[in-house]
């Protein structure tokens, strides 16, 4: 279920969409990497590995496994798209999520986790690890031919955000508050490196199957979980989203480890970087959203306050 890798990305966007390179990833190595971001080498097998194996993720696979049909079937209300799509409506229309700056941690080749965030901030930054997933959110951002079609998804949100909203409106509103792509590594103790370009700290944090996804172990979750949360101001919001129970899915020829988690361990991990946990609902995957793509066993969904002091 997971994709959104929180480790360095190369590559970035500024607000108008010109590439900004930051060096050629083929001459990098994972320490030189860790380096171009500010960050002390990592030397972390687990990490590394990590790294390593997402150099052969395929986002528009991802995306047929995920958010093509049948997982991607939105007219069924107890399939798992309307599921997360309510989960963030309903925590957005209390109207405590809001402010001027969002960042979404780990984007992947996703958009669909911002649009219930983008009418409560007005400056946007979405973040990811490899190219290629960046490059698959250039071309949605700019319009371009061959973009993976979201409307569907857009048109669900305005249906049960009930505003009257044309998911046109909904998609200008996402582009337009989305202001630049940035690297980042969520296990370095600067995620966003020396000398971001994001506004910092953040009103509010998004992420959907990111944490779980990048760390080879419950203790490194742990870990990148305490590095994102210094993004965040005091008193600012958390949405986190993620596998329950998974060990490993599929994006293409990759075969990706995700360390399994259970709602529990979830909890027990806000609360040790900070948190106050708001909300905490799960969803059980069920046996005809079970595909083979990955042994995904439900999701969970967390809203969560980082505390005064923290």
């Amino acid at each position: 279920m997971q994709a959104c890798p929180g480790l360095l990305s190369q590559r970035g966007w500024n607000v108008g969409w010109a590439r900004r390179e930051v060096r050629d990833p083929d001459c990098m190595s994972t320490a030189d990497r860790s380096h171009a971001a500010g960050a002390a080498p990592d030397s972390d097998p687990g990490r590394m590995a990590v790294a390593s194996t997402y150099q052969r993720f395929e986002p528009r696979a991802y995306l047929r496994n995920n958010y093509a049909p049948p997982r991607g079937d939105l007219n069924n209300p107890d399939g798992v798209g309307p599921w997360k799509l309510r989960c963030l409506a309903q925590t957005f229309a209390t109207g405590e999520v809001s402010g001027r700056t969002l960042i979404d941690i780990g984007s992947g080749p996703t958009i669909y986790q911002l649009l219930s965030a983008c009418a409560h901030f007005e400056d946007i930054t979405m973040t990811d690890f490899l190219e290629a997933n960046r490059q698959e959110l250039g071309l949605w951002l700019r319009e371009e031919p061959g973009a993976f079609d979201w409307s569907v998804y857009s048109q669900h949100v305005c249906l049960i955000e009930g505003k009257g909203e044309s998911w046109q409106e909904k998609e200008r509103q996402l582009r337009a508050r989305v202001k630049r792509v940035l690297p980042i590594d969520v296990h370095q103790s600067q995620p966003l490196g020396a000398g971001s370009l994001a506004p910092l700290p953040a009103d509010a944090l998004v992420s959907a199957f990111c944490l779980e996804a990048v760390s080879p172990d419950l203790a490194s979750f742990q870990r990148a979980l305490d590095h994102i949360t210094t993004l965040l101001r005091p008193g600012g919001h958390l949405l986190l989203i993620g596998a329950l129970e998974e060990s490993w899915y599929l994006a293409g020829e990759a075969r990706l480890a995700v360390v399994p988690v259970c709602e529990e361990e979830v909890r027990e991990a806000l609360e040790h970087s900070g948190y106050e946990v708001r909300d905490l609902r799960t969803y059980t995957m069920p046996a005809r959203l079970q595909t083979g793509v990955d042994d995904v066993k439900g999701i969970f969904f967390t809203w969560a306050q980082k505390k005064v002091g923290v």
